[in-house]
This record gives C-alpha cells, structure tokens and sequence, in this order.
C-alpha cells in the first residue's frame, strides 16, 4: 500500500514545492507596475523611461528562460533556482539606490527580471515534469501555475500597502528581504543528480538521454517544426497582453479617476481568478487537446476587452474585467507547456519551454514600452486596447493548424 502511494506522495510534494517558489518570484515581478507612478513622482524620469525599464525587463524574464532551462538539464534545477532567488533580492535592493534611467535598467531590469527568470516556469516545471509520471504533467504545471497567481494575488496588496507606509523605497528593500524567504525552495527543489552529488554516487544517464541526440539536436528539431513555431507566435500575443496590463492598468485606473487601490486590488483578483482558471487547464490537458484550449482562451480575452471599452470605467467594471481575463491569464501556461511536452518529451522541457517563454516575453516586452509610449504621446490607452483585440483573435486562429499528438497516443506506453 505504501509502494502505491509513494508516486502519488512525490507528486504532491514535489509540485506544491516548486507552486510555492513560483508564488515567490512571480508575485514580486508582476507587482512591479505598481512602482510606475510612486518613481516618477519622486524622480521625475517620466512614463516611457519607467515603462522602458520594465519593458526590458519583461524581455529579459523571458530570454533568461531557456538559458536557465538549459543550465538546469545540464548542471541541476537547485543551482539554478536558488541563483535566481539571490538575483532577484539583489536587484530589488539596488533599485532604490540607483534611480537613474539606467540604473533602474539596470536592477529592475536585469538583475531582478533575470531572478525571477531562473526562478519561474521553464525550469520549475521542467523538474517537475522529470519527476512525475506523463499523465500528471498537466495537472502539475497547472498547480504551479495556479502558485503562481496566488503570489500576485498576495503581493499585489502588500507591496501597495508597503508602499503608503514606507514608501516605494522602502517597499522595494522590504520585497528583497521577503523574497530571500524562498532559498529553502530552492534547496528542497534539487534534482536527482545534485543529491547524488552530495553523497558521493553516480546517477546514470536515462535511456532517453542516451539516444535523443542532445540539447542541440533537440533544439534543431523543435525550430524545423512548424507547430512549435505557430506555438510561439500565439504565446508572443499572451505576452503583450499581460505586460501591457500588469505595467499600465494602475494608469489606466487613473485615468478614470479611480483611487490606487482600485488598481491593486484588480491586479490581486486576477491573480485569484487565475488560480482557478490554471487549475481548469491542468485538468483540461489531460481529457482534451490543448490546442483547442488555447483557442477558446485567445478568443476570449478579445471578447472580454471589447466589453470593457465599452463598459463605464467604474470599480465594479475593473473588478469584473479582472474575473474574466484572470481566468485565462497565465492559464495558457499548462496547455502551451503541455503541447512542447507532447512533441519532444520531457528531457528538454525546461529549454523548449523556456524559449517558447521567450517568445511570451518578446511581446511582453512591446506590450510593456508600447503602453508608456501611447500614454505619453496621446493621453490615453485606446490603441494599445485596439491591439489587445486584433492580437488576441490572430492568436487564436494561429493555434488551430498546430498538429498536436492526441492523448492518447502520448500516454500509451512504448
């Protein structure tokens, strides 16, 4: 009876583990757009150079990705992991000291971006999936993701509130103290080899490991492929959707002369929603197609934008707004990883995956500079809404033609 529930023990463990260390690094990065208004007050360096910072950022999040990933299925997912941990503290605690446009790059933009990279999904859920059997992949990168979104859901509000009690200096200082809290995770989240390592043995290559060619042959097989590309073309649009949000909704908020919390307060139920919605998807991949998920997800979120610019711009429209997009927000994670999985395995997860985040982060990127650029130019988020609407219903279309292996043909045994 033990033997049974032993693999069942190790999922739980090992997946609520890596969902903790998500909540960590992803509700400190998604919380950043909060700062937008609090440094340009206090240094005067204007929107499109705050909203710059934080564009690069997003970027580096994302090309971070696949070079952890990388550095993960080579030398062990806990280096990497408890790496990011300290980058991220450190950038945290940098900013506040270097306020110029290039040092906020500089810390916000590369030191804590790259932490909250080596800490985040590709790497993550590529432990995961290594340790967990091809039926629980989906429902696994679903809780994690689901971490994920109960940290913004948390640090949305405390770092606000940490912001009217000691200021956004002082609240930054404070993050980068909270985040050191998650360097057990990423101890306890060690692979196979490391805790080999640690005692002295020798673990032998797998099989699969043996005869897959390589990282490098993976990675040309994979760019050959032309459904991993329309993949990455569809999560690009996912990537300008959130940045945008996540950076420009607490100006979007002012703009309807709404009060600042309105703005946290939004950004925490989406956080919550999608808690939710990435718990739906983790069971969803594992009974349906996840190209037909990811449709349904793109095409709603231009559905659910048109309303809102159509809506009165009250607190209720913005928590409303909040429900529905955070219903898919990062909920597109599971199904998008569980498709990469399906065509190449799990050996190389971690690197696939985090270059299919890069894509993600390419259009956070623009999402994020391209906001601060139509704010200052026109006053206004109109276009960038426009955008959302267009981007999101190519995404959806995208995913159609992606030629993912049916269920069950990934989990009959070889």
């Amino acid at each position: 009876m033990d033997t049974q529930r032993e693999p069942q023990r190790t999922f739980w463990l090992i997946t609520l583990l890596a969902a903790a260390m998500l909540m960590m690094t992803m509700g400190a990065r998604q919380s950043m757009g909060l700062f937008v208004s609090p440094i340009n007050t206090a240094t005067g360096l204007g929107y499109p150079t705050i909203s710059l910072a934080l564009a690069i950022a997003q970027f580096v999040w994302g090309a971070v990705q696949p070079v952890a990933g990388a550095l993960a299925d080579r030398y062990g997912h806990g280096r990497v992991l408890i790496g990011g941990v300290l980058l991220l503290a450190l950038g945290s605690a940098l900013a506040p000291v270097l306020t110029s446009s290039w040092g906020l790059i500089f810390s916000l933009g590369l030191l804590s971006a790259a932490g909250a990279g080596a800490g985040s999904f590709a790497v993550l859920i590529g432990t995961v999936a290594q340790r967990v059997s091809a039926q629980q992949r989906g429902m696994a990168s679903g809780i994690i993701n689901a971490g994920g979104s109960f940290g913004q859901f948390v640090f949305a509000p405390l770092l606000q509130k940490l912001i009217s009690l000691f200021g956004w200096m002082g609240a930054l200082w404070s993050l980068a103290i909270i985040t050191l809290a998650a360097l057990p995770l990423g101890r306890a989240l060690r692979d196979k080899r490391e805790l080999a390592a640690e005692r002295g043995l020798h673990v032998e290559a797998t099989t699969e490991a043996l005869h897959d060619g390589g990282l490098r042959a993976a990675l040309r097989r994979a760019l050959r492929d032309p459904s991993y590309l329309l993949l990455h073309a569809g999560f690009f649009t996912c990537g300008f959707h959130i940045a945008f949000l996540v950076t420009h909704l607490p100006g979007e908020v002012q703009l309807c002369g709404l009060p600042t919390e309105v703005a946290s307060w939004s950004l925490a139920i989406i956080g919550l929603a999608n808690i939710a919605g990435s718990l739906v998807a983790g069971w969803g991949v594992q009974h349906y197609r996840s190209k037909y998920i990811l449709f349904w997800m793109y095409a709603s979120r231009a559905v659910l934008i048109a309303i809102y610019l159509l809506a009165p711009k009250t607190a209720p429209t913005f928590y409303l707004f909040a429900i529905g997009l955070g219903f898919t927000w990062l909920a597109t994670v599971p199904p998008t990883a569980g498709v990469v999985g399906k065509l190449f395995g799990a050996r190389y997860l971690a690197t696939l995956f985090g270059l299919t985040l890069l894509s993600h982060q390419t259009g956070a990127f623009f999402g994020a500079w391209l906001g601060g650029i139509a704010f200052a130019e026109l006053g206004n988020y109109n276009w960038m809404w426009y955008a959302d609407i267009v981007l999101a219903a190519l995404a959806a279309v995208l995913n159609l033609p992606i030629r993912e292996p049916r269920i069950a043909a990934v989990l009959k045994p070889a």
